[in-house]
């Protein structure tokens, strides 16, 4: 009750759109739809460029500059949003109300309203549940390989995942590892072939499939790793003092405050002008369902909602 009572006394702020996540489908939203007019909130938990903003370098989008680093182009995207005039604030959402003509966001700092909604805030990465993970996590275990990479310098690197991204990120650690080591559970990795060349052709990268990461062990830093073989299930212990761990094990949607909706697996159907099926509720990036998830498509998708959502 006395919770309840707080939030009763904050001022409720309000916007012609609010937008929840920061990242390219976000920023791209809130860039369209101040063009239009509109006042328009971005709400981001952490960082502008959200789990872009992480990967070690940025391909294959149209327009790159050379040596594109997640971060740098994310740093690009918040000085175009600040330039253009879209409000950012740094907070933690609680809870949304998405009926009605007003939607209300509330944070742990505020309650802000608006008649248009845009859910951007993509996905969390995949954790694998097994142990060690949460544990070593900071002390050898990681996801940020631009960040972390270096610090396993002249040391044996294990990257778990198969697909584009978790390749792409493999081949960026191999420069500062001894051994660098992808550890697949399907019997081929599943990224595209350009990928699959580089691996092919750096001298210390082995590939492990059929395996899987089964447990991560050490105290002040990883000493040992569990490896389980998809077919027969026998386990092998590898003892690696200091190595490095990095898990790209795909993610999930933050849909979770998001009941009101229908999800598909998870992820939020959307039609033709990115909005759901409650109106004025729109979504774009990874957070939908669809059938591709890059950085082009959500930076697409945003700016359809953006213009949408300000008509």
């Amino acid at each position: 009750m006395e919770k309840e009572a707080k939030q009763m006394e904050r001022e409720v702020k309000r916007y012609d759109i609010i937008i929840i996540g920061g990242g390219p489908a976000g920023i791209s939203a809130g860039i369209y739809a101040v063009s239009r007019g509109k006042k328009v909130l971005v709400i981001e938990k952490e960082k502008i460029g959200g789990l872009i903003g992480r990967v070690s370098t940025v391909t294959h989008y149209t327009g790159i500059v050379e040596n594109e680093t997640g971060s740098t182009f994310a740093a690009r995207m918040e000085k175009q949003a600040e330039s253009a005039g879209v409000q950012v604030i740094y907070e933690t959402v609680c809870s949304v109300s998405l009926q009605g003509n007003m939607k209300k966001v509330v944070t742990e700092k505020g309650i802000y309203e608006a008649s248009r909604l845009i859910l951007a805030n993509g996905t969390t990465p995949r954790k694998l549940g097994i142990p060690g993970e949460e544990e070593l996590s900071g002390r050898g275990v990681g996801k940020n390989a631009a960040r972390d990479g270096k610090n396993f310098a002249g040391k044996n690197i294990y990257v778990v995942g198969g697909a584009d991204g978790a390749v792409k990120e493999a081949l960026y650690l191999a420069q500062f590892a001894r051994k660098l080591t992808i550890i697949h559970f399907e019997e081929k990795l599943g990224c595209i072939p350009e990928f699959l060349k580089k691996v092919e052709a750096a001298p210390n990268i082995e590939v492990r499939t059929g395996t899987r990461l089964a447990g991560i062990y050490g105290k002040e830093q990883i000493g040992s790793l569990e490896l389980k073989d998809e077919k027969t299930g026998e386990i092998t212990r590898i003892s690696d003092e200091g190595c490095g761990v990095f898990i790209y094990a795909g993610s999930v949607p933050n849909t979770e405050m998001y009941g009101e909706l229908k999800l598909e697996n998870g992820y939020i159907p959307v039609n033709a002008s990115m909005e759901t099926e409650i109106p004025g509720v729109y979504a774009a990036g990874d957070i939908c369902a669809k059938q591709v998830r890059q950085a082009a498509t959500a930076v697409a998708e945003g700016a359809v909602a953006g213009i949408c959502a300000a008509k």
